[in-house]
């Protein structure tokens, strides 16, 4: 599938969900692509929610594991760790989950993820009153960002506490 057909259907889902009690926006939504044997990877969007909401859950068939996950700085080296209790999403304000900050993270990969193609994912919701809503997307698969959802410089990561990912050492 072309990665514009890709771009299209996420744009359709995510229009789909606009529709929802929930009113989440879900916009530059994709996944990064991984080399045989990767066992994890990153999913990036900007969610906005009109009235608040919080991100609560993520789930995807191409992985074992999904998480809302925070990335932060120790002595020079990027340390991730999942976010307990959800992502807070305020009133009318984007939230980026991007590299450097908040993101998805798909762990225990089924499969190699080709740019290219795409893959289906889950977030769960809940409002201020407590109700939860699910939105369905399918996410293009890319080795970069698409052109103009880049998030800048990368630091080096400490995938340690994904199993067997050794800890990359800063230069």
């Amino acid at each position: 599938m072309k990665f514009k057909t890709l771009m299209s259907s996420v744009a359709l889902a995510a229009a789909a969900f606009a529709a929802h009690a929930a009113a989440i926006e879900v916009e530059n939504a994709w996944v990064r692509a991984t080399v045989k044997g990767q066992q994890a990877t990153g999913a990036f969007m900007t969610l906005t929610a009109k009235e608040g909401a919080r991100l609560v859950g993520v789930s995807s068939p191409a992985a074992g594991v999904s998480q809302v996950h925070e990335m932060t700085m120790d002595a020079g080296v990027m340390k991730m760790g999942e976010v307990k209790g959800g992502l807070d999403l305020p009133a009318g304000k984007a939230v980026a989950l991007k590299s450097g900050g908040y993101h998805l993270m798909l762990m225990d990969l089924k499969s190699a993820l080709v740019a290219g193609t795409s893959v289906p994912l889950t977030l769960v919701f809940k409002d201020a009153k407590g109700v939860e809503s699910k939105v369905e997307l399918t996410l293009p698969v890319a080795a970069v960002a698409p052109a103009g959802m880049a998030h800048g410089k990368e630091a080096p990561m400490d995938h340690s506490m994904h199993g067997n990912m050794p800890a990359k050492k800063a230069p």
